[in-house]
């Protein structure tokens, strides 16, 4: 295989700070001082769902000292990682929702419709910032298509949209294609059908994520980078640098929670782990290929394989497809500047070879993040007026527009309102701690190894059925609906 640029954290970043104005950070945020004076609002984490919080709480109050720390940079973890997909997919297992909704007296079904439609919502509300903004971040709403390569792959699709329908989607929003619709589209040649999904928007993570930190700066917000927390508790945020006095404080680390002491607050390596997803880009594919290939929509791309993959054609006409590889380093580890090993970076180039079998392509860039995943693979929102500490986790992959949802109920919540989003039934949500190592680290990689058996059981007889290997898999993680 020819060399590749592995880690260096994402292409997405990578390009940043190789394109010519962009180097660096123009703001001077890794050597700002931090402030003595008490702020209104402390927001731990400069990734999206920070970025998010920071935006609306100036815009809300534009009057208000408003901080983020950040360990490292802005776009570090999985905001300037991720495939890109800015989608209306709920971060987490609907039946779930809707059960812990009924037990506190709610009609779980609506509870769920109302959650689908606020996110629906927040694709809208995210692009329209960033038009207003003026943030280039390569958005183009192209949808979101997952194909089919097996009947049974076609079934889960046929059964997903039923479930989508019911449970908020708008009909308009959503399409079952069959192969033909399909290659029409993106000629993928093992395709047997497809599901469309018209709200999903493409975006440039580390694009998008610069562009959210300088236009908070601009609006007075203090980002500052290389300071991690080290502990955070009622009124105060501890770091190396000294301490940070705040009236609220919001927590927005997601799969790096275990890195802060603050187990009271939701956090720590049980409460939620990081599972790794790595992604590959290919070399800039000529004109010619693309004629062949279709894909002028310029959909973001999924399968419905139980180990499935997400991509997307880029802005400069490259292939970004990812996967989860290697999904869990014992002990709750992350992937530091994110190198992937060979195999999975073989895994994805082979899934590519496989939709496009005659087309010539190198890898040129592989990385590697982590998602923040609770027991239950259900995001959760907790806010406490006592401590005035709130929380947003788990986002478990479907995380760019979530972020942004997560953020402004983080905020009705700090302000006392009450709120749709308020009443949302991922606030308060308990999703159950992670058993100590190494059980963890056993029951995250035989869940994936069951789901490899059964897409390969399924892909090699063209089988009709989803595998029961993989039924058995869905309920052992608490994925089934």
């Amino acid at each position: 295989m020819t060399a590749y640029r592995n880690g260096e954290i994402s292409h997405w970043m990578k390009a940043l700070r190789t394109a010519e104005g962009t180097a660096g950070t123009s703001r001077d945020r890794a050597v700002a001082e931090l402030p003595r004076e008490k702020q209104d609002l402390v927001i731990v984490g400069g990734g999206l769902t920070g970025l998010w919080a920071a935006y609306h709480a100036a815009v809300d109050r534009p009057e208000a000292k408003i901080l983020v720390l950040e360990a490292r940079e802005v776009g570090y973890g999985a905001s300037g990682r991720n495939g890109g997909w800015l989608s209306p997919l709920i971060p987490g297992n609907r039946a779930v929702y809707a059960r812990a909704a009924h037990r506190r007296g709610q009609d779980g079904t609506a509870a769920v419709a109302s959650f689908q439609r606020e996110m629906n919502g927040a694709v809208d509300d995210a692009l329209r910032t960033l038009e207003e903004e003026g943030i280039q971040a390569d958005q183009h709403r192209g949808g979101h298509l997952r194909v089919a390569t097996t009947p049974a792959a076609m079934k889960r699709l046929e059964h997903a949209h039923s479930a989508d329908l019911a449970a908020g989607y708008r009909a308009e929003d959503l399409e079952l294609l069959d192969a033909d619709a399909v290659k029409k589209r993106i000629d993928i040649r093992p395709a047997l059908g497809g599901l469309l999904t018209r709200t999903t928007a493409r975006v440039d993570p580390g694009k998008l994520v610069q562009g959210l930190a300088a236009a908070v700066t601009a609006k007075g917000v203090r980002i500052v980078e290389g300071t991690p927390a080290t502990r955070i508790a009622p009124g105060a945020v501890l770091t190396p640098r000294g301490t940070v006095p705040a009236t609220t404080i919001l927590t927005c680390l997601e799969a790096y929670s275990g890195e802060v002491d603050g187990d009271a607050h939701g956090l720590g390596k049980r409460e939620v782990i990081p599972v790794n997803s790595s992604m590959v880009v290919t070399n800039q594919l000529p004109g010619h290929v693309w004629e062949r290939i279709g894909w002028q929509g310029r959909e973001c791309l999924g399968d419905a394989a139980h180990t499935f993959v997400y991509a997307q054609r880029t802005a400069d006409d490259r292939i970004a497809i990812g996967g989860r590889g290697t999904p869990y380093a014992f002990n709750s580890g992350t992937p530091g500047q994110g190198s992937v090993d060979a195999r999975t970076v073989r895994t994805l180039r082979d899934r590519l070879r496989l939709f496009f079998p005659d087309v010539e392509f190198t890898i040129e860039h592989a990385w590697r993040g982590a998602i923040g995943v609770t027991r239950d693979w259900c995001a959760g929102i907790t806010f406490d007026p006592a401590t005035r500490i709130g929380v947003a986790r788990g986002f478990a992959g479907h995380g760019v527009t979530a972020t942004h949802l997560a953020a402004r109920t983080l905020l009705d919540r700090a302000a006392g309102r009450s709120t749709a989003l308020t009443r949302l039934p991922w606030n308060d949500h308990d999703s159950g701690r992670w058993e100590p190592e190494p059980l963890r680290w056993l029951g995250v990689h035989g869940m994936y190894r069951l789901f490899g058996v059964a897409d390969r059981w399924e892909e090699r007889r063209h089988s009709q059925n989803t595998s029961l290997i993989a039924r058995f898999g869905s309920r052992l993680a608490g994925l089934s609906e």
